[in-house]
């Protein structure tokens, strides 16, 4: 059995530093693991947090984005009552300036006749003078 214990102290001489060795480092690899976990929960617990802040922000915008809703549909509203309100004042200014038209119209064509009569009544008193004329001369060669 002598070669047995040469091989295996062989063996053991050989393997136990390499043993040591794979332990150390897979001692190394389980510290360096642990803090890469210990990262990595940071990491999440970040994206968690980061996540929930998210969340926060979109619930507000969507309560802006309802109160800019809420406040476009009022503006439309309004805009259609001033809209509507407007085109009734404007129809109501075009009877109220057909009517003044009318008006002038009529004061116009009264003007107008009032004109023409002041022309034919100059007219009639040449007329009237001519036959006043006309008459003394009769009634002077009558009595002639």
């Amino acid at each position: 059995m002598d070669i047995t214990n040469v091989v295996r102290t062989a063996l053991q001489e050989m393997i136990v530093p390499e043993l040591n060795s794979i332990k150390k480092e897979n001692a190394e690899i389980k510290t360096s693991l642990g803090l890469i976990n210990k990262r990595l929960d940071d990491v999440n617990s970040h994206l968690v947090d980061q996540s929930r802040r998210i969340d926060e922000t979109n619930k507000r915008i969507d309560e802006t984005n309802k109160r800019i809703d809420a406040v476009r549909e009022e503006l439309t509203k309004r805009i259609d009552t001033v809209r509507e309100e407007l085109a009734q004042e404007i129809r109501d200014l075009r009877i109220e300036l057909r009517a003044e038209i009318a008006k002038t119209n009529s004061r116009i064509d009264r003007l107008y006749e009032v004109i023409v009569r002041r022309d034919e009544h100059h007219k009639l008193e040449q007329r009237v003078a001519n036959l006043e004329r006309d008459v003394s001369e009769l009634k002077r060669r009558l009595a002639a």
